[in-house]
């Protein structure tokens, strides 16, 4: 058996590290297995189904300069004491060097620097990130993305054209297809049959651009005092966006749900799925939105490739929340929720067919000499 090392952040449920699992509960375990590389010693919410899988998880000495001997030390290590690593696969975005280079000393031949993103952060690690960024290619035998947008930002044109792999951010489509019956339970459970639902699932962090998307959405109850905003997911700003929502004078019309397992029941529940971001790789949420055939505005920082059904489109940041709130509002109605699912199957996004594809390239990369 094959075991390849995924390089995390850790495993909570969050846009990349839901997309792993996704492969991994339906690759063929017999020939493939994941273990999980964790740079945070923070537990994560799906260590538990990775063990009953097979998989193991390790803690890193962390991403930090002054423990880059240690971290090398530990990845000699362990890939000593687990010679069925063949493969380390690095989701860490620029810090993915520090698996991916350590892994190179180590003496493991496949080593891939998967981007997730089009923009690093400006936070206190922004200088050792962009440093990082530079190193990566040469840590690493393979470029992968989640789309084009994301291997020209972490890895140049050059070597895109030349080494560039994209793997869809797959989903499990059936989770996600459109049911009446669904959307009418969940909506009577918080007593929203009457009202116009936009969502959006995302982390509560400056990247998914929380504050603009409440400034719109209190416009957008102007025009229609039956319209409630659902915020799915958890993070640092939650606490911040509460506070505004109160500010705003809204507080009870938005309902912050939390971080959840299975989301699915609010995308049926939902009438818009709204995605302001300030920068996005190719965001899984926007796949299984528009699987849910749900109309969706994203922001023109979400790349173009994460647009798949008509009923979805692109609108600039830059425009007035008045353009955003016409934007949103125009798609009340008309919409075939039905074929969402079809579309995104077409597109590449179907998890039975993307991990029979994953599969064959780790087990062929394997067999490199």
């Amino acid at each position: 058996m094959i075991r390849v090392l995924q390089s995390v952040s850790n495993m909570s449920r969050a846009g990349i590290e839901t997309m792993l699992m996704n492969y991994y509960r339906h690759i063929d375990r017999s020939l493939l297995q994941f273990d999980f590389l964790a740079n945070k010693p923070v537990a994560g919410e799906y260590d538990e189904e990775i063990r009953s899988l097979g998989g193991r998880v390790f803690v890193s000495p962390g991403l930090n300069p002054v423990r880059f001997p240690a971290y090398e030390r530990f990845m000699a290590k362990l890939v000593k004491e687990s010679p069925e690593i063949k493969i380390v696969h690095g989701h860490n975005e620029a810090m993915a060097f520090y698996a991916l280079e350590s892994a190179r000393r180590a003496g493991i031949r496949v080593r891939i620097a998967h981007a997730h993103n089009t923009r690093i952060l400006r936070d206190y690690k922004y200088p050792l990130k962009m440093v990082c960024k530079r190193l990566l290619p040469g840590a690493a035998t393979d470029l992968w993305a989640c789309g084009t947008d994301a291997g020209l930002y972490y890895f140049g044109s050059k070597r895109w054209e030349e080494k560039g792999v994209i793997l869809h951010n797959a989903i499990e489509l059936s989770r996600f297809r459109y049911d009446e019956a669904k959307r009418v339970e969940t909506r009577r459970a918080h007593g929203l049959e009457d009202a116009y639902l936009i969502g959006h699932v995302g982390r509560f962090n400056k990247q998914k651009n929380h504050e603009r998307l409440l400034e719109i959405f209190a416009e957008v109850r102007r025009a229609e005092p039956e319209a409630r905003l659902v915020l799915i997911g958890v993070g640092e700003l939650e606490e911040a966006m509460r506070q505004k929502a109160g500010q705003l004078g809204m507080a009870g019309e938005v309902l912050f749900c939390g971080q959840m397992a299975d989301v699915s029941p609010w995308y049926q529940a939902m009438d818009c799925f709204v995605l302001p971001s300030l920068f996005e790789g190719l965001p899984v949420v926007g796949i299984e939105a528009q699987a849910s055939g749900l109309p969706c505005v994203f922001s023109d920082r979400v790349t173009k490739e994460a647009q798949i059904t008509p009923d979805a489109c692109r609108l600039a940041l830059k425009e007035d929340n008045a353009a955003w709130v016409s934007r949103i509002l125009s798609l009340r109605g008309g919409c075939d929720r039905r074929a969402g699912e079809q579309a995104v199957r077409a597109a590449g996004y179907d998890i039975e067919a993307e991990a029979k594809l994953l599969q064959s390239r780790y087990l062929e990369m394997t067999e490199r000499r």
